[in-house]
């Protein structure tokens, strides 16, 4: 496939079909992942998958809000991957202070961006997260206290009749050559 094409079939999937997820499909997502570059090749990213039915559905719950109608579906994926964002190393930590820029989460991004591109290419779907309890996950997984969750991805099996068109804007409203347009 090539990668427009596939950057094209990668979508938020919310509903999953209630079958399991091979590991090895998982672990060559791991695997894309750790290719995606970071400052420094800092690397500041771990990722925990969850696919044993009882701890995925407490971390579910972290997930889904009682109050808002927000990410229920996270209950119905079969399985959920908690990236952690590590500290840099020594020198990504002192650039992003001088620049005034988190690179760890700029790099995580990219990480989970490359992990869903394969996931894709193997036939599942993703979401990415990033609405959660914090505290109640780190319990849940025993995340250290100095750590953070930057995000969760939704993994699993797409229910292909409920996925809908995915609206873009047009090429037009997104770019310029050479100096910054105020886009329509």
């Amino acid at each position: 496939m090539n990668f427009l094409k596939l950057a094209q079939k990668r979508k938020s999937i919310r509903d999953y079909l209630e079958q399991k997820v091979e590991r090895e499909k998982l672990f060559n997502c791991v695997q894309a992942a750790l290719l995606a570059p970071s400052a420094c090749n800092s690397q500041p990213w771990t990722f925990i998958i969850v696919d044993q039915p009882e701890i995925r559905d407490k971390v579910a719950q972290t997930a889904s809000n009682t109050l808002l109608p927000l990410n229920h579906f996270v209950q119905k994926a079969p399985v959920i991957v908690v990236v952690v964002c590590e500290p840099g190393n020594l020198t990504s930590r002192l650039g992003g202070k001088i620049k005034k820029k988190q690179f760890q989460f700029i790099d995580l991004g990219i990480a989970a961006q490359h992990f869903c591109l394969q996931a894709t290419s193997l036939g599942l779907g993703t979401c990415i997260i990033g609405w959660f309890d914090e505290k109640k996950l780190k319990k849940i997984l025993q995340i250290p206290d100095n750590k953070e969750v930057g995000l969760l991805i939704t993994v699993g099996y797409p229910e292909k009749e409920k996925q809908g068109p995915r609206k873009r804007k047009n090429l037009d409203q997104v770019f310029s050559f050479n100096s910054y347009k105020a886009m329509r």
